[in-house]
């Protein structure tokens, strides 16, 4: 197996990655499978996949798990790199979302979240995120939820 960087861009001025791979696996019997990964910070996607002869579907589910680990070691994150972190390429080791409690203590430990990033001049919103490994859409809800419990101040006042 094989893995080139294709390519790589900085967004939000240097803030976020994205790197695309192109990764080649070669089997003993001539069949070929060419791949066209992105590495994001919220993890990796395939977008493009070219196999001869073409994959079963069975083959197609497991690719993710044939081409995690040289990912990996491509972004320097593979076994023997120092354990556990972000690699160059911003691919992380596939861990769990978080366990989040739910209820007015999920609400609390939102607000005090969101309060640390905005006394440190860090993205509230972004915090929340990263603290409860939900999407943006879900993490907005959780903030939005916490001031109509009363523990963030209301967004706008009303007239």
């Amino acid at each position: 197996m094989t893995v080139r960087p294709a390519w790589e861009v900085q967004e939000h001025e240097g803030s976020a990655t994205t790197a695309w791979f192109d990764v080649r696996l070669a089997f003993t019997d001539g069949a070929q499978v060419d791949v066209l990964a992105v590495v994001r910070e919220a993890g990796v996607s395939i977008e493009d996949v070219r196999a001869q002869p073409a994959l079963s579907l069975d083959d197609l589910a497991a690719l993710a798990d044939w081409i995690e680990g040289p990912l990996h070691e491509a972004c320097g994150d593979g076994p023997g790199m120092g354990g556990e972190g972000e690699g160059a390429g911003g691919l992380r080791p596939r861990r769990a979302r978080p366990a989040w409690p739910r209820g007015m203590e999920g609400r609390r430990l939102v607000a005090e979240e969101y309060r640390a990033a905005q006394e440190e001049g860090t993205d509230p919103v972004l915090a929340v995120m990263c603290a409860t490994g939900h999407s943006r859409r879900r993490s907005l809800r959780l903030i939005s939820q916490a001031r109509d419990a009363g523990y963030l101040t209301p967004r706008h006042a009303r007239r």
